[in-house]
């Protein structure tokens, strides 16, 4: 009986929080619904980038693998510090956590490029090294 009891309360932990959420009303213009839309809007777009990553995990090596998790773990810490940078003006404001989703949307979105980009190169190709859109290899100042 003891077991039938934790099982329930352990299930009323896990699903409490889902009652809580609310979907995204795209003809709402709240902010706190815009606040929603844009958090779901990353959540999405976090969901396709674990699916490329994976699927690239699938097709590498052993070595590459490695060189790939200890990109994607810098590129992580790069989009967290670049979105906490990039929206600090709006901080401790009701438009901060659409702001800060955005950018990590933004961000995701272009990650996913990189990698589904060089998914279809060969280690081996040297065209596919480094290349970017821009073609635009000028040094920062």
């Amino acid at each position: 009986m003891r077991g039938l009891l934790a099982s329930v309360c352990l299930l009323l932990l896990t699903t409490a929080p889902a009652a809580f959420a609310q979907d995204c009303d795209r003809n709402d213009d709240s902010q706190s619904m815009l606040n929603i839309c844009a958090e779901a809007d990353y959540q999405a777009a976090d969901a396709k980038l674990n699916a490329a990553y994976e699927n690239i995990l699938g097709s590498n090596d052993l070595a590459s693998n490695k060189l790939l998790q200890t990109a994607q773990r810098a590129w992580i810490a790069f989009r967290d510090a670049e979105c906490a940078y990039s929206t600090a003006d709006t901080g401790g404001g009701s438009i901060h956590p659409m702001e800060v989703s955005r950018c990590l949307t933004k961000l995701t979105n272009e990650r996913i490029e990189q990698l589904t980009s060089k998914a279809s190169c060969k280690l081996s190709d040297p065209s596919c090294a480094g290349s970017d859109a821009s073609g635009d290899d000028q040094d920062m100042q």
